[in-house]
C-alpha cells in the first residue's frame, strides 16, 4: 500500500501538534525527545536532530524508507534506531514517543528498582496504558548495544525505560503512544512522591483483570 499525500500531510501536522503539546507542558526540554510515525506504506516520519519538539516544521521532518534509509528532510536524530527497534513488536505499532521527561528519568536512576518492571501498578490507567515496564541497562546515546537491548525488551513490551536516559513508548496510533508516555510520567511522579511511605498498589488479581477484562 502506498501512503497518500493527504495521509503524509496529516501525519506531519499531527507530529508537530503532539510535539508542541509535550513541550508546552514541560514533558520535554531543549532539543530532547523525538517522535516517529510509520505510514501505511512502511515509510517512517521522525523528528530530526537538534530540533525542539516545541517548534517543529512539518516540511523538515526526517523521512525514512520502509527499509530504514533516510530519504529526505533534515538530518535524522542519532536515536532513530530506538524507534526502529520499537516497531519490531507484534501488536501493530504505528507510532513511537521518546522523552527525557523528569520523573521517568528520575525513576530510571534509582538503584533499588525491579529491572523487570520498574513501577508498581499504582493506578488502573497505568496498567491499561503501559503494563509492565522493563529497565534497559545504561549505554551511551547512539551506542548500537542500546539498540540490541531495547529491541530485546520491545519484543514483549510496548514501553521501555532506559537507565539514566528515559522512556521510549510505542502505540497503535500517535495518540496511544502519547497518552501512554504521559501516564508513565505521572506514575513515575507518584512513585517518587510515595518513596518512604507504605503503599497499596493494585493486587495481582486486580492487575490481571485490567490486562484481560474477561477474567
Amino acid at each position: 500500500m502506498v501512503a497518500t499525500i493527504s495521509e503524509e500531510t496529516k501525519v506531519r501536522d499531527e507530529i508537530v501538534d503532539v510535539g508542541k503539546s509535550l513541550f508546552d507542558r514541560g514533558l520535554t526540554a531543549g532539543s530532547t525527545g523525538n517522535i516517529s510515525v510509520r505510514l501505511s506504506d512502511g515509510r517512517m516520519l521522525m523528528t530530526p536532530t537538534n530540533a525542539s519538539l516545541g517548534g517543529l516544521d512539518p516540511a523538515r521532518l526526517s523521512l525514512f524508507s520502509a527499509d530504514g534509509i533516510h530519504e529526505s528532510g533534515d538530518r535524522p536524530t542519532k536515536e532513530a534506531f530506538l524507534h526502529q527497534c520499537m516497531y519490531c513488536g507484534k501488536d501493530g505499532r504505528r507510532a513511537v514517543v521518546h522523552l527525557h521527561s523528569t520523573y521517568s528519568v528520575a525513576a530510571s536512576v534509582l538503584k533499588k528498582v525491579d529491572h523487570r518492571d520498574v513501577l508498581p501498578p499504582l493506578t488502573a490507567y497505568y496498567v491499561m496504558r503501559v503494563g509492565a515496564l522493563p529497565l534497559v541497562p545504561y549505554f551511551p546515546p547512539g551506542d548500537q548495544a542500546l539498540a540490541a537491548a531495547v529491541g530485546a525488551a520491545a519484543a514483549d513490551h510496548h514501553a521501555v525505560l532506559m537507565a539514566n536516559h528515559g522512556p521510549v513508548v510505542a502505540g497503535k496510533t500517535l495518540t496511544d503512544a502519547q497518552y501512554a508516555t504521559e501516564e508513565l510520567e505521572e506514575t513515575a511522579k507518584l512513585f517518587l512522591l510515595l518513596q518512604n511511605h507504605e503503599i497499596r498498589p493494585l493486587t495481582e488479581e486486580q492487575r490481571s483483570a485490567l490486562i484481560d477484562p474477561s477474567k
